[in-house]
């Protein structure tokens, strides 16, 4: 086979590209500078995995992605390479002769990462075509060259539920069904098999993290790979010649039920990907923050990091009134909230929260004298006045059900989409955006708001038909509208805070956390549990726009409100609990959190993660949490169970003198050294569950 190879050179990263002659386009080789050789080039397959209405798969019959009649069909058009700034760019275009369509592959790393971003573009050419299944990025080879991939290298994936979020779990290849099966003996180079997540709905992260990492037991090197988009997504690994490829994509039509129409000339987007190349976790997920914070939304929040109260969480629980919430608005500016959202319920005359969606205005029962009265009690405390809407959901038995016309509502074959009692806005349609753009716009202003909360409280799995080419692509014109439409709202309001919810982290995506400056995590209750998911945070969302729940109640002791407090000091403070109904003493620990978080959180907004103890595990005894800056580490440590010792391991250190200060709490008594021999600090702890943070730098 004739071949061209271009040897792509962004900065910090290694890609050779074969143009191929008489064969398609493909990646050959991915590596940080100076790196290996990975797995032979005939490992390599084709740049983008297409996949059009009418046709299954070019090779072995299976449910892969990888193996598209049109990959195997594409043929090197052209090729460009650019800079902008401190991003170099790398376009390859390829055509399908049979189909006509133009498929467009796009890398761009920045000169110190290694880091890429990859898209795909399809253009249909004088016929129209249906798309089932678009890749962001299809990538052989990447296992280790002559490698037993099977068993030396492990996969890395997130479970993602409601109360337990962010869960790391690691596997071989071979525990998900990726094995060596003799194939090659016979000259098959590849099997059917493959180990694929996704999600269908529209809870983009209700299940799992968009995410994966495959990484070598034997070298120290792994390969990140995040997708980025707020509605569905897939991502499959599995076996070509005797090493392991990776395809990630958008929606597709056989686990979103998607395809996309593309008329002659027309164009369609993948969502974007990214790939990140390094050693362990604090290598691969450090530079993945760092690409993080440069492709997202610039916003003064991520800047200043204000503390801000919710009344929800183990407090109010969606039942305010005009006589529960000034006593809680007292109690959060004597806590030092910059920030106070009033949470759920403030819209119904009835008694629960769930009820009520659509018209947003506010109960004149719970507030005779006007929701007014609370927002301006908030504002004369100092504090910036926020608010609660799930702007999506209309209750089915809200007028507003009614008042729009049906097609501003997600339909499948004529009847309007019904989940949990709740319909879907359809935010494609101009009614659906114009009644809640509306009455956003009203509340900000009649409110004098400064701080909104959407939050999105069903996974609506079934999409919608009206006015699209199939169910998923009208869920995914919806899913990309509205983030246009929150992007809108901020450009109207400079220095509104959009605060992204979806029952806690349901919805914590790339593609929402490029445009909401602050995510919640979770809705877990209990500290013990949330200790878990702060610490694992990070892997998700930077920290200065991962929001914890800190939610201190009058009944424990002072270790375990310092426990939970000390969940947020190294990500953003979201406090709640019975901050109201503390004793004098217990409001000084909440206060002494809240001072020791203002000076630490300049910090934050730069620094990288770190996991000394490794990616937390739901159930382990001892979590830890840091982040690093050239100032030095600041660390979390959260003793659950197990010894009363505490040994956190800093190798890196190994043998320097270090000096350990307690950040919080220092009103309680903090027993830590530095073992330079050992390279470890050394935490004597209660003997119930406690928390610590810490500060480490340089002996001066």
């Amino acid at each position: 086979m004739h071949t061209q190879t271009i040897r792509w050179r962004p900065g910090a990263l290694e890609l050779d590209l074969d143009l191929g002659v008489d064969g398609p386009p493909k990646v050959r080789r991915l590596a940080a500078v100076g790196g290996g050789r990975t797995a032979a080039p005939s490992a390599a397959i084709p740049i983008a995995e297409v996949h059009l209405g009418g046709e299954g798969s070019g090779t072995s019959s299976s449910e892969r992605l990888m193996g598209s009649a049109v990959g195997l069909r594409l043929r090197t058009v052209d090729h460009r390479t650019w800079t902008d700034g401190d991003m170099a760019h790398l376009e390859v275009t390829a055509r399908d002769a049979m189909s006509g369509i133009l498929v467009i592959a796009r890398w761009s790393s920045w000169r110190d990462l290694r880091v890429v971003r990859c898209a795909t573009e399809v253009v249909a050419g004088d016929e129209a075509v249906h798309l089932r299944a678009v890749s962001s990025v299809a990538i052989g080879g990447i296992s280790a060259d002559g490698s037993h991939w099977w068993h030396d290298h492990e996969v890395g994936f997130a479970h993602n539920t409601w109360f337990r979020e962010l869960m790391w779990q690691r596997r071989t290849p071979a525990e998900l069904g990726l094995d060596d099966t003799g194939l090659r003996t016979w000259g098959i180079p590849s099997s059917r098999a493959s180990f694929a997540l996704g999600q269908r709905g529209s809870w983009s992260t209700g299940g799992h993290l968009p995410m994966g990492i495959l990484r070598s037991r034997v070298e120290r090197r792994s390969l990140l790979w995040q997708i980025e988009h707020n509605g569905a997504w897939r991502w499959e690994l599995g076996d070509q010649d005797d090493a392991l490829y990776m395809v990630a994509s958008g929606p597709t039509d056989q686990g979103a039920a998607w395809s996309h129409r593309l008329g002659p000339g027309e164009r369609f987007s993948s969502v974007p990907a990214t790939l990140v190349l390094g050693g362990d976790d604090d290598e691969i997920f450090g530079a993945l923050t760092e690409a993080r914070r440069r492709v997202r939304r610039p916003h003064v929040d991520h800047e200043n990091l204000p503390v801000i109260v919710n009344d929800f969480m183990n407090a109010l629980m969606g039942d305010p009134n005009a006589e529960n919430l000034p006593p809680y608005i007292d109690a959060a500016a004597r806590a030092g909230a910059e920030v106070y959202c009033i949470d759920s319920g403030w819209y119904t005359d009835g008694p629960a929260w769930w009820n009520d969606l659509g018209s947003w205005q506010p109960s004149s029962r719970r507030f005779p004298r006007g929701l007014d009265q609370m927002t301006r009690r908030i504002r004369d405390a100092g504090m910036v006045a926020g608010l609660w809407l799930e702007p999506e959901a209309v209750s089915v038995a809200s007028p507003i059900a009614e008042q729009l016309p049906a097609e501003a509502f997600f339909q499948r074959d004529g009847q309007r989409v019904v989940e949990s009692g709740r319909l879907q806005l359809d935010f494609r349609h101009p009614a659906a955006l114009a009644h809640i753009d509306a009455a956003v716009e009203r509340l900000i202003v009649e409110l004098g708001l400064g701080y909104l909360k959407f939050d999105y409280n069903m996974d609506v799995t079934q999409g919608t038909d009206l006015d699209a080419d199939s169910p998923g692509d009208g869920a995914f014109g919806h899913q990309r509208a509205l983030l246009e439409w929150v992007s809108e709202l901020m450009d109207r309001h400079p220095g509104l805070v959009i605060e992204s919810c979806a029952s806690g982290g349901q919805r914590m995506d790339g593609a929402t956390l490029r445009v909401h400056p602050v995510q919640s995590t979770s809705d877990n209750q209990d500290p013990l549990l949330t200790a878990a998911i702060a610490a694992a945070a990070p892997t998700a969302v930077t920290p200065e726009q991962g929001a914890v729940w800190a939610y201190p109640d009058p009944s424990w002791s002072d270790e375990r409100i310092v426990f939970s407090l000390a969940s947020a000091l190294l990500g953003r403070v979201h406090l709640a609990g019975r901050i109201d109904l503390l004793s004098e003493a217990q409001m000084r620990l909440v206060q002494e959190a809240i001072d020791a978080y203002r000076t630490t959180r300049t910090r934050i907004r730069t620094a990288l993660p770190f996991w000394p103890l490794g990616l937390p595990g739901w159930h382990d005894p001892v979590v830890a949490l840091g982040v690093r800056d050239d100032d030095g580490e600041l660390i979390t440590v959260w003793r659950r169970a197990g010894s009363t010792t505490v040994r956190v391991p800093l190798a890196r250190h190994s043998g320097r003198p270090l000096v350990v200060e307690a950040v919080f709490p220092t009103s309680l008594p903090t027993r830590v050294r530095w073992d330079a021999d050992a390279g470890e600090i050394v935490l004597e702890l209660p003997d119930e569950p406690a928390a610590h943070t810490l500060r480490l730098r340089g002996e001066s």
